[in-house]
């Protein structure tokens, strides 16, 4: 999914303009990748706030620059009530990129109409894919889910062309008894970098880093 984001050029960077443009109700961003050089960039408040609620990662920009970007990372006040900076990555049609993409369990597992517990174990996977086929969400089918089974990544019903980044036959959901311990995750499972939309609040110092 992809909307479009008017932006505007900034010519000055640092804490004190951020909070000018704020006050103004803009939130401040930075576009780079590709080899290219960074623009400082500003949106309105209302206007990146309605990208995330409709739960786009690519945004087509408009006004002082037009290209396609990816909604890298998002950062929210302390309270984490407004956005307050935007991480824009260029990319195209052709690139292969990497996302957190968050997992929904459909169906009932015919395991817990005999007892067991069903666990997601995996509540967002990292996938590599293109731009244009980046999904929502990855529904995971759990209809055939018996007690003591589990549904490995290698399992996960994804975009074409897409593969899961960390290994296959990590656990996403399992089934099991009450009290008996679930497979735990593989080590390092979501360690990587995030690159999509996610309410990650403001810590001490950390703004006025990422507002530069």
């Amino acid at each position: 999914m992809s909307d479009s984001l008017e932006v505007i050029s900034r010519t000055a960077s640092g804490s004190r303009e951020s909070r000018r443009l704020r006050r103004q109700g803009l939130v401040p961003a930075i576009l780079y990748g590709h080899g290219e050089k960074c623009v400082e960039l500003a949106a309105k408040r209302e206007a990146v706030q309605a990208v995330i609620r409709h739960g786009s990662r690519i945004v087509d920009l408009k006004g002082a620059v037009k290209e396609s970007a990816l909604v890298r990372e998002l950062q929210w006040d302390t309270y984490g009530i407004e956005p307050i900076h935007l991480d824009l990555l260029r990319v195209s049609k052709s690139d292969r990129i990497r996302v957190k993409v968050p997992i929904d369990l459909k169906g009932e597992a015919p395991g817990h109409r005999a007892g067991g517990v069903v666990t997601l174990l995996v509540h967002e996977i990292e996938i590599e894919c293109t731009p244009d086929t980046i999904p929502e969400k990855i529904h995971v089918q759990i209809g055939g889910l018996e007690l003591g089974g589990s549904i490995k990544a290698h399992d996960l019903e994804l975009p074409k062309g897409a593969k899961v980044v960390h290994e296959g036959d990590e656990t996403i959901v399992s089934c099991a008894m009450p009290g008996k311990k679930a497979e735990e995750p593989a080590v390092g499972a979501g360690s990587a970098e995030p690159e999509l939309i996610g309410r990650k609040p403001a810590g001490e110092g950390e703004g006025e880093a990422a507002e530069g």
